[in-house]
Formats: structure tokens, C-alpha cells, sequence
């Protein structure tokens, strides 16, 4: 449980405002088409009656207070890891409480790397879907421009991930106040049509749910599968929490967001009680004429903001990943100089890019696309319970039945809604499950790879390099000539001779001093106070053995690690440092190393594509020297 500070004042209303675009952009949008899909007859064979308007009403009010209220804002929030939060910080957290050995730790692992695999494909399909149903107001404001949907969702998509080297730094401080209004946009229509309809207040009795579900049986399972749309987004409220604290977060939920949320599904349902005919699009049938060119406007923008949030969630898990060593090191850009959180990570920009586009131009519409909207969020969210439960059980020590209960009321919940979504794979839910099962196969295939490879190492030192102390024996005996110039070798197997410095050695017979042997860890907690950033150790001979250590939110900075060490009482000249790095190149043999060979020619494969370790490591090029080594697996 986090015992961070929380803000206050001024400072305390600007982080609960930005929160409102960064964290519930993607929940703030969910009226453009939640309610109009849980109702539309096409899609679950559901009659438009008052009763199922206010059974459906019922099971959206009570899915965002016990979903996203209570699990989440309330409960999720405590687990934080040093002030960060998502799947992969409580998957962290979960393995510190377990002890080594215990057979949790795999499960954990396995379901944290799978709930975090999902994300990528809800990063996907949210632009998408929100963009899209924000240009099909254009239908609603003149029918004639129905065919010029597509066309605007894909320029307004191409154009935001175009601007996303540019950092969103610059339009990021309008998110909050355009968030605002569009909330209170929601509350307002919202509120009005419940004056019309006071009777649609009624759906806030639980029993309303029931009695949806005694009626419609089968049907009325299903359509849990879209009631689920209004939670969307939920998963942000917990992985955006190092951004913002918890504090502010709950502030714009409970001041603002469900309030606004709430007031508008109220005035949709109102609004169809009175006007069945409403239903090809709620939202903007509840705007008046004169004002749904503007609401298009305005849900434009709301929509772009919520993909960027997503967008900028996605690269942040991406360098997490890439910081545990899940995946291979990508080219990361920084976009902001006071903003350490703002990145930019080309490649997965334009893979996130092609993606919407393709969803945007092959569904055509946000009611098909809708049918592939779901899967993941529901899985992810059943994976978080189940490692949440297991935190309170390892971890915090709760008592068993306080867990039995929490389990019991979110599995039951969460597995409903997962079963109803698993009638869309055949529909188009496959895809974010088949993209969410694929980057789980990269995170796995990298890191177990990684693992075989300091196996080849091993079999390989036997051609090129000795036990260290043994080499520094040899060094003390010989005396060979040695340059009075610092030179670092990164280091991997720490009982071996680096083979860039017997590689070194062997072409140019000369020794620098000192020689720093550098190994580079990823710690399991977000960031790493910078007293505690390296530790050294003297072998003798001029032979130093450093250790710098980053938190996995932070990048390393090579010489800015080294800088301020003392070596044999003198202070390293980190200027005149030279780096030495081995650069493997693996081949796939027919060999057994306990992965499959088509798996093995994928971790080539990535490990051919994978981005310079000089440039992951902020190394000055001129200043870096690479030695190739052919490694068979």
C-alpha cells in the first residue's frame, strides 16, 4: 500500500483536471455508442421496451460503480509500486511477496505478460472506435455525408499519429479543459432529458438488472458483451496513476466523470423512453439541431484526446517492457526536456497507425467495430483480480475470507462479461486477442532467448576467455602495457572475462587502466533514488566491477551513472571513457536449447532488428567501440 504524499491546493485541481484527459478519456467517450449498441435490436435481438431500456441502464449504472468506482478508484489504487500503477508494476509487486520457488511466480509472470500483451490491442481498436464515432455524427448533422465518415476518421487518426514526434506536451494542456467541457457537455443533455423523463431514474434499483436478465435469458447475457463498453478505459485509472497520484484521480472521478456519465446514459435512456426512433444515435439526437456540428466538433476533439492518452499509455508500457527485458531495445525518443514521462517510440507509433487504419477502413462503422471492442479489456481485467488476489493473500496478509468475498464478487462479474464477449471472436473479437497472444509470444521468445544465449556464452568461453580472477592473476604477474585512460566493457557473465576485453586484447595487446567492468540491472521498483545508483567493487589490477541500476519507468544514462565514482581514490574522468560492447550474432542450429527452432529464428530475428545498445544506453558514438561474436543456439 502506498504511503506517497498526496498534493494539495492549486496543485492538487491541475492534477485532478489533466487527469480528466490523460485517465478517463477513454471511459469519457464511451457514450458516443455504449448504450446504442447494448439496445440496437440487430445486434442482440434485444426489443426496444421501457423495461429493457431501464434493465440495460441499470446494469451500466451499477458496472461503473462496482467495475470501475469500487475495484479501481477505491480499492486498485492502494496497489501501488513507488507510485506506479498497471499490470506489469502489480505483476511486480506480486512476485516481491512470493519467495523464490514458489510456483505462483511462473502463473504470475505468465499472467501479467498476458494481461499486459492485451493492452497493445486495445490500443488499437480505442482510436478506431472513438474517432469513428465521433465523424458519424457528421451523418447526424446532413444524411449526405454519410459517405465521407471514413475518409474524415482516417485523416483525423493519420493526423494524430503524425504529430506524435512533435510530443504531446504542447496540446497536452488543453486536454484537461477540452475534457472539461466535454463532460460537462454530457452532464448537461444528459440532465435535461432526465426532466422529461424523471421515470428513467428508476433503472438505479438493482432488481431492474434482474428482472432484464429473467426475460431475455440467453439475450440478455449477450448484450453484456456492449454493456461492457462503458467500463472501457477502466484499466487507465490504475496504469495512469504514477502519472497523476491517487488522489487526483479519485477527485475527477467522483467530482466530475461519473457524475457526467451517469447524468447521460440517464438522459439516453430518457430519451428512448420517449423517442424509440433515437436510437441510430442517442448522443447526438439528444443535441439540438443547431448544435451538432459543434457536439461533432467538440466529440472530435474529446475522441483525439482519449487516443492520445491511449497512445501515450502504450509507449510508457513499451519502454517498461523493453526495461524488465520483455522486449528487445527500441529506438525512444524523448519529447519534453522537463517532462521525463513524455516519449515517443517510432516504431510502435506507425504499427499503432496501420492498425487503426486498417480496423477504421475494413469495419467501416463504430456498431461492426464494436463487435471486436471487449475481449481484451475483460480479460485484462479478470487477469488484474486474479493478481490482485493473490497480493492480498502473499503480500498485504489479508484475511482469507475478506479475499474469498473480493474474488468471488469480480470473478463472478468479470468472467460474465468475459463469456459474453467470447460470442464475438467469430465477429471480429479474434483480433485483439490473436494481437494480444502475439506480443505475449514476442515478450516470452525475447526473454527466454536472452537466457539461451547466456547459455551459448558460456559454451563459447571456453574458446575465448578465462575465470576473471584467474585473468587478473595473470595481469598482477605479467605487468602488460597499460594505457592511463579509463575504458568500460558491459559486462554479462560476471565470472567471465567480457569478450570485447579478451577480443581487445588479443588484436591490440595493451590494457587500459582502470578497466571497468559494467553490468547494467533493471530494479524492480519504478525509479532508483541516485544514492543508491551504482555500487563498485575492486578486484585489484586496475579492475573495477560497477553496478548501475535504473527502475523500470526510468532509461539508463550510461555516463551519467558513472559520473562522481571514485576509483583507487581518484575520481573518474567520465570525458575520456572508452566503451567496449560485444555484439552477438545469433545463429539457429539444430542444436537443442529447449525452444522451438521457428522460435529461435524469431529471437534472431528481433535480436538483428533490435536498436543499437550505444544509443539504449545514451553511449557518445565516438566515444564506443562494438566487437562482433557469433553465438550458435
Amino acid at each position: 500500500m502506498s504511503d506517497t504524499p498526496s498534493p494539495g491546493g492549486a496543485r492538487l485541481a491541475g492534477l485532478s483536471l489533466a487527469a480528466l484527459g490523460i485517465v478517463y478519456g477513454d471511459i469519457g467517450t464511451s457514450p458516443l455508442y455504449a448504450l446504442r449498441e447494448s439496445l440496437h435490436p440487430s445486434e442482440h435481438g434485444i426489443v426496444l421496451s421501457g423495461s429493457n431500456v431501464l434493465g440495460i441502464l441499470s446494469l451500466i449504472v451499477w458496472s461503473l460503480i462496482l467495475l470501475v468506482a469500487l475495484k479501481y478508484v477505491v480499492i486498485l489504487l492502494r496497489a501501488d509500486n513507488e507510485g506506479e500503477g498497471g499490470i506489469l508494476a502489480l505483476m511486480t509487486l506480486v512476485n516481491r511477496s512470493l519467495p523464490r520457488g514458489d510456483a505462483r511466480r511462473r502463473a504470475t509472470l505468465v499472467l501479467g505478460l498476458f494481461g499486459a500483451a492485451l493492452l497493445y490491442g486495445d490500443g488499437l481498436i480505442t482510436p478506431a472506435i472513438s474517432v469513428l464515432s465521433a465523424a458519424e455524427g457528421l451523418k447526424a448533422h446532413n444524411p449526405a455525408l454519410a459517405p465521407f465518415v471514413v475518409p474524415f476518421a482516417v485523416l483525423v487518426l493519420v493526423a494524430l499519429f503524425a504529430v506524435q514526434k512533435s510530443g504531446a506536451g504542447r496540446i497536452g494542456a488543453f486536454f484537461g479543459p477540452v475534457m472539461l467541457v466535454w463532460f460537462g457537455t454530457l452532464a448537461f443533455l444528459g440532465a435535461r432529458e432526465m426532466l422529461l423523463e424523471p421515470r428513467v431514474l428508476r433503472a438505479l434499483d438493482p432488481s431492474h438488472a434482474v428482472r432484464f436478465f429473467a426475460s431475455n435469458g440467453l439475450k440478455g447475457f449477450l448484450v453484456l458483451g456492449s454493456v461492457v463498453l462503458v467500463v472501457t478505459g477502466g484499466e487507465a485509472v490504475y496504469a495512469d496513476m504514477g502519472h497523476f497520484g491517487a488522489r487526483p484521480i479519485r477527485i475527477a472521478w467522483f467530482g466530475l466523470v461519473l457524475p457526467s456519465l451517469l447524468l447521460n446514459y440517464f438522459g439516453q435512456g430518457a430519451l428512448l423512453l420517449r423517442r424509440p426512433e433515437a436510437l441510430e444515435n442517442p448522443l447526438f439526437a439528444m443535441v439540438p439541431p443547431a448544435g451538432v456540428l459543434p457536439m461533432v466538433i467538440l466529440a472530435t476533439a474529446a475522441t483525439t484526446i482519449a487516443s492520445q492518452a491511449l497512445i501515450s499509455g502504450v509507449f510508457s508500457l513499451t519502454r517498461q517492457a523493453v526495461q524488465l527485458r520483455f522486449l528487445p531495445r527500441l529506438q525512444v525518443l524523448h519529447t519534453s526536456a522537463s517532462e521525463r514521462g513524455q516519449i515517443y517510440i517510432p516504431a510502435v507509433n506507425w504499427a499503432l497507425l496501420v492498425g487503426c487504419v486498417f480496423f477504421v477502413v475494413d469495419f467501416g462503422s463504430s456498431s461492426r467495430l464494436a463487435a471486436a471492442y471487449g475481449v481484451a479489456v475483460t480479460t485484462t481485467m479478470l487477469l488484474t483480480t486474479l493478481l490482485f488476489s493473490v497480493l492480498l493473500a502473499a503480500g498485504w496478509k489479508v484475511a482469507p475470507w475478506k479475499i474469498a468475498i473480493f474474488a468471488a464478487v469480480y470473478l463472478t462479474i468479470e468472467g460474465a462479461f468475459l463469456g459474453a464477449n467470447l460470442a464475438k471472436v467469430a465477429h471480429g473479437g479474434w483480433i485483439p486477442l490473436a494481437i494480444g497472444a502475439g506480443i505475449y509470444l514476442l515478450m516470452v521468445t525475447w526473454k527466454q532467448g536472452q537466457l539461451i544465449v547466456v547459455g551459448a556464452l558460456r559454451r563459447k568461453a571456453g574458446d575465448f576467455a578465462v575465470p576473471i580472477e584467474d585473468h587478473i592473476r595473470r595481469i598482477e604477474r605479467d605487468g602488460p602495457p597499460r594505457l592511463a585512460h579509463p575504458a568500460v566493457y558491459m559486462e554479462r557473465l560476471h565470472d567471465l572475462v567480457p569478450s570485447a576485453l579478451v577480443l581487445n586484447w588479443q588484436h591490440n595487446r595493451v590494457l587500459h587502466d582502470p578497466v571497468l567492468l559494467l553490468t547494467v540491472e533493471t530494479a524492480d521498483v519504478p525509479r532508483v533514488p541516485e544514492p543508491a545508483r551504482a555500487r563498485v567493487e575492486d578486484l585489484g589490477a586496475g579492475f573495477y566491477r560497477v553496478l548501475l541500476r535504473w527502475g523500470f519507468m526510468e532509461e539508463p544514462d550510461v555516463p551519467a551513472g558513472l559520473e562522481g565514482l571514485v576509483l583507487g581514490g581518484k575520481p573518474l574522468d567520465t570525458e575520456t571513457i572508452s566503451y567496449f560492447l560485444g555484439k552477438d550474432i545469433i545463429i539457429s542450429t539444430a542444436r537443442k536449447s529447449g525452444m522451438a527452432r521457428w522460435r529461435e529464428r524469431l529471437f534472431s530475428w528481433m535480436r538483428r532488428n533490435e536498436g543499437r545498445a550505444i544509443a539504449f544506453y545514451k553511449i557518445p558514438p565516438a566515444r564506443a567501440v562494438e566487437f562482433g561474436l557469433q553465438l550458435e543456439i
